[in-house]
């Protein structure tokens, strides 16, 4: 998820991976129903409708990266097999260990504000995530705020070969300072909170009945109270 306006973004925060790399049938099924395309072996699709913008805007930001980092996007080609935009209640962006993809948010890849350069970073922010796992680097709890560092990082290593870029540069500084200096925010609680808020903005955007949305807030409420209760006792 990135948060744009402030440096306290979780750029590319990935979801607990799980052990085993088979997708669940849910994501098989989101799979084949999506558009897709294939980028120099790449799989590249989405579940959006026609005429599926945030598709061709993986495709230009792909091409983008082809043109100014050559390491960068071979690095793409060789370590993901997929990039799938749909709906993301958990981040605007992550890696899956189980399909060894970049998942991006739809909202967050059709939103205004968004750039070429800055999608282009941000797959290559989820690659250097699945360059990582191939390594046998976990992203565990403990490991987090090192592992998303080095994405950061291999961020500004792109983007210092791009144009027009000077303004995503800094603001990827200024949250290398700030993740440096509020660990917390990487921890499995956080996450999960951030995962449970998401859920109910999900909601929200598919317009769903106001009954629903409701209960699935009150639900929320009542684990975390419960959650509380636990760990105070």
């Amino acid at each position: 998820m990135q948060q744009q306006e402030t440096p306290r973004r979780s750029r590319g925060l990935a979801v607990a991976a799980t052990p085993d790399r088979k997708p669940s049938r849910v994501d098989r099924l989101g799979l084949w129903l999506s558009k897709s395309s294939t980028i120099d072996g790449l799989w590249v699709g989405t579940t959006e409708s026609k005429p599926y913008p945030a598709l061709r805007r993986v495709e230009e930001a792909l091409q983008l990266i082809k043109r100014h980092d050559a390491l960068n996007y071979s690095r793409i080609i060789r370590h993901l097999d997929r990039i799938w935009v749909h709906l993301l209640p958990s981040a605007q962006a992550h890696y899956d260990r189980s399909l060894n993809a970049c998942v991006l948010d739809e909202r967050y890849v059709l939103k205004d504000a968004m750039t070429l350069e800055q999608l282009a970073s941000t797959i290559v922010h989820e690659a250097t995530h699945a360059r990582l796992e191939g390594w046998g680097v976990q992203y565990i709890e403990a490991m987090r705020t090192r592992i998303e560092a080095i994405c950061l990082r291999r961020e500004l290593n792109f983007l210092t070969n791009t144009p027009d870029s000077e303004f995503l540069r800094d603001e990827i500084v200024r949250t290398l300072e700030w993740s440096a200096a509020d660990r917390d925010f990487f921890s499995n609680k956080n996450f999960e909170l951030r995962r449970q808020d998401g859920e109910i903005e999900t909601l929200r955007y598919l317009n769903a009945p106001n009954w629903l949305t409701r209960w699935a807030t009150w639900l929320i409420r009542r684990r975390r109270d419960r959650a509380s209760v636990s760990k105070g006792s």
